[in-house]
């Protein structure tokens, strides 16, 4: 069963709510560059092909060329494990809010959960909770002194406290 993130945009309509799965990114091990494109992620982009220039510039010196290509193979294997982390996080820096997390075995199955979800929470009206009674003298909570029918969890029981 997979995560996916469930990112609010700005405007807070949830209906374009974008949810993002949690885990290894292939295409972003493979081509991170066009990966971080696709998704609009610019400076995240620019970061991989900086870092992946480099890399090929230390491959071309005598005796790097293996260092060289362990380094590229990290820094895809770590694209790949980071990218959709990132992508929330850039989320994030546009302003959108993390709502919650919806496990499911694939994308329609989370969409169906997260609006299920949305729906059901609409749906419940808020408890009103009735005005407490008024008294002339206190009423002793319950659970509390000699002969009270709910037990005190805890070291100490408070007054009131349920």
């Amino acid at each position: 069963m997979a995560s996916y993130v469930v990112m609010e945009p700005p405007e807070g309509d949830l209906e374009q709510a974008i949810l993002v799965r949690d885990g290894f990114a292939f295409i972003a091990f493979i081509v991170p560059f066009l990966w971080f494109l696709w998704h609009r992620m610019w400076l995240e982009a620019l970061a991989a092909l900086a870092a992946a220039l480099l890399i090929g510039a230390l491959g071309t010196l005598e005796g790097w060329s293996m260092p060289a290509t362990i380094a590229s193979l990290c820094l895809s294997l770590f694209l790949a494990l980071e990218a959709r982390n990132l992508r929330v996080a850039m989320l994030e820096r546009r302003g959108w809010r993390e709502w919650g997390v919806v496990d499911a075995d694939n994308r329609d199955e989370a969409e169906t959960r997260f609006m299920a979800e949305l729906v059901s929470a609409r749906k419940v009206p808020p408890k009103e909770t009735p005005p407490p009674a008024l008294t002339d003298r206190p009423v002793p909570a319950k659970g509390t002194g000699h002969g009270g029918s709910e037990p005190a969890l805890g070291l100490f029981s408070y007054p009131g406290a349920r």
